[in-house]
């Protein structure tokens, strides 16, 4: 029995793919999480042998999409471009979905982390995050991100709960429009993607006053982490991966993300993503459903710490 399962595995990796491969992306074209799937396809079709098409599929901050992909037949065909919004936050901060993260989805691999960061106007007053996180201490300031329940709002209700800080969400339908505001001197300060804010940094429009990761951006070098700032442990950044429905044969997920990790090596992935402000990650799939777990885990505590709600 054992014999026959494994060579039924082995006959459907040798004859994957024999058609095209969709990535579906359950966002609007032109932001991060669809750049992330676009620059991985034509080097994804190249390592298969057949074309890799991205369709976009957005609606309900990824709901739409992402429900989609949950009930495609479990054949390598039908793909995810998971965005941790979606996938780990969603679930805690909407009164109901129409998937079940773990139970609906085979994770293939992360590709990559996309760096946040923390950026003040000039006026605010603040030069780092020590300065802010004493500042907010005796009167509030207010932050504008993407949107409600997004990676950087959570953050930076995980900042307030873990120093006191009075920092005011302000959410915007997109964190372009937001980082428009902070540099017009609307709101003192803005939480995003690094690639949205560096351009500002650099020409000293903006004062950058940490990023949230583990280590410090490589596009940004000289800007500290959090935790240089004091706040041990504090490592968010917002991540893209491929996913593919529950019960895709393993010999599907395992050429997968064989070939997906080739391609984050190459000098030319690690180009574009570095120019996103991606690090590229390419990890086993038992790696990534165990972040998976860890960040549904973390979200619904701070998510239910704050009262954080999608209407």
């Amino acid at each position: 029995m054992i014999v026959g399962l494994a060579l039924g595995f082995s006959l459907h990796a040798q004859e994957y793919p024999s058609k095209p491969v969709r990535i579906v992306v359950p966002f609007a074209p032109g932001g991060v999480a669809d750049n992330s799937a676009r620059v991985v396809a034509e080097p994804l079709a190249i390592r298969l042998g057949q074309q890799v098409l991205v369709e976009n599929r957005p609606g309900a901050s990824g709901n739409i999409g992402t429900q989609q992909v949950a009930q495609a037949a479990p054949d390598g065909y039908t793909l995810l471009l998971g965005f941790d919004g979606t996938m780990v936050i969603n679930p805690h901060v909407f009164p109901k979905i129409p998937f079940d993260t773990v139970a609906d989805f085979a994770p293939v691999t992360k590709l990559g982390d996309a760096t946040l960061i923390l950026v003040a106007h000039p006026s605010a007053g603040v030069r780092n995050l020590s300065e802010l996180i004493e500042k907010a201490k005796s009167k509030p300031y207010p932050y504008g991100t993407s949107g409600t329940g997004g990676t950087p709002h959570l953050a930076m209700e995980l900042l307030k709960l873990r120093t006191g800080a009075q920092l005011e969400h302000v959410p915007y339908k997109g964190g372009g429009p937001a980082v428009v505001d902070v540099l017009g001197g609307q709101i003192p300060l803005v939480f995003t993607a690094i690639a949205s804010a560096q351009q500002y940094v650099r020409g000293g429009r903006l004062v950058a006053l940490g990023v949230p990761s583990a280590r410090r951006s490589g596009a940004l070098p000289d800007v500290p982490t959090f935790q240089e700032s004091g706040l041990a442990g504090f490592d968010v950044s917002s991540w893209t991966g491929i996913f593919a429905p529950a019960k895709t044969p393993p010999a599907i997920v395992a050429r997968l993300q064989k070939e997906l990790n080739a391609v984050l090596q190459s000098p030319f992935v690690k180009e574009r993503y570095a120019t996103l402000g991606i690090e590229p990650v390419g990890n086993t799939p038992s790696e990534f459903a165990a972040q998976v777990r860890a960040d549904l885990a973390r979200w619904q505590e701070v998510v239910k710490a704050a009262n954080v709600k999608v209407e």
